[in-house]
């Protein structure tokens, strides 16, 4: 029996369907999330079916409501589940292709982790690839990039957007940074992504004892990354200083420890700057101690969680539980608090 936050009558927000404007960014973001529950809620509908529950299904508002049709199920070949899926828009009405930003012609969007039986296994398994720098080698991740690259070659990068929600959303990232780096920056929305690091941004309370944490890992990192990488590569060499014209939209909450410290990451190059050190985070900013560890034996680790550019969005709204706080639900509510900005990569 499927739960009311999969029925978009009960959930979904009502409230944009008679007034969604697609310059609006809150009601461009609204239509990324519910894309994004489409796909959970498409997976769930599959488990039913093959439980012998094959009428019960649920999907297809989350898209039609908004216009969109169902193009292609992305199907992970390692456990046959629907992780993702490619959205075709309909209609839009000709007024909002008279100026910027347009409507997309396709949405692909991805789900994150189903704690349930069908599909635990391989979610889990592939959000310790996330933890460990190898999502790129999973099946899931190259049937995506796959899907992208063609919706890319087909229309243009203006005219795709890519949206995920936790393990979705590294999706999304992992695919946005390989599509910025050949030079095609896709609209994208990542929802509650996650953070490999120890969460600061939840552990220490104390702000004083918390910057004075960053600052010290800032220096080990920095000193590291200056031993390890030698002289620094020319600006149009440096895959973050090509990588920084991508803006990717991130949606984080402060309560959720899997995406918080996104917050601190951020805020934390802006300190630096004030303080006149700015040139050390510039080198930190770029890598984590994995990388670096990984780096000096000889196996190149990029930090793919690592982002030059973000136009962050915090939900300032008191969280119940870690449910709510990581919830993809959040993002579409219109009576929460927000807290938006631009970070970008000097």
């Amino acid at each position: 029996m499927a739960s009311q936050r999969e029925i978009f009558d009960v959930s979904g927000p009502l409230h944009l369907l008679n007034s969604f404007d697609w310059r609006n960014t809150f009601h461009r973001r609204s239509v990324a999330a519910c894309l994004v529950q489409g796909v959970y809620v498409l997976e769930k509908d599959r488990q039913r079916g093959s439980n012998g529950h094959e009428h019960e299904t649920h999907a297809s508002p989350w898209w039609e409501r908004f216009h969109f049709q169902l193009n292609h199920v992305l199907v992970d070949d390692s456990d046959l589940s629907y992780f993702g899926a490619i959205y075709e828009l309909k209609y839009a009405h000709p007024f909002f292709y008279q100026s910027s930003p347009l409507p997309p012609r396709y949405v692909i969007a991805f789900r994150g982790t189903i704690s349930r039986s069908l599909t635990r296994s391989e979610d889990m398994r592939l959000n310790l690839k996330c933890v460990f720098d190898n999502l790129e080698q999973s099946p899931r991740f190259r049937t995506a990039f796959e899907a992208i690259s063609k919706a890319v070659a087909n229309v243009g990068a203006r005219s795709v957007w890519l949206a995920g929600h936790s393990l979705g959303a590294s999706i999304a990232m992992l695919a946005g940074r390989n599509m910025a780096k050949s030079r095609s920056q896709l609209e994208t929305y990542l929802f509650n992504p996650p953070f490999i690091s120890v969460p600061l941004e939840k552990m220490i309370a104390n702000q004083t004892l918390k910057h004075g944490v960053r600052i010290a890992g800032s220096l080990v990192t920095a000193g590291i990354a200056t031993a390890v990488k030698g002289r620094n590569k020319g600006p149009e060499e440096d895959p973050f200083v090509v990588l920084s014209e991508w803006t990717p939209n991130m949606f984080v909450n402060p309560s959720d420890p899997i995406c918080a410290e996104y917050i601190g990451y951020f805020q934390h190059r802006d300190k630096m700057e004030r303080m006149g050190v700015g040139k050390i985070e510039r080198i930190a900013t770029k890598y984590s101690i994995g990388s670096l560890v990984s780096g000096a034996i000889g196996r190149d680790s990029e930090p793919v969680h690592l982002l030059p550019t973000a136009y962050l969005t915090v939900n300032l709204s008191s969280s119940e539980d870690f449910k709510q706080a990581h919830g993809i639900h959040q993002w579409w509510q219109q009576h929460f608090q927000w807290q938006s900005k631009l970070y970008k990569f000097k």
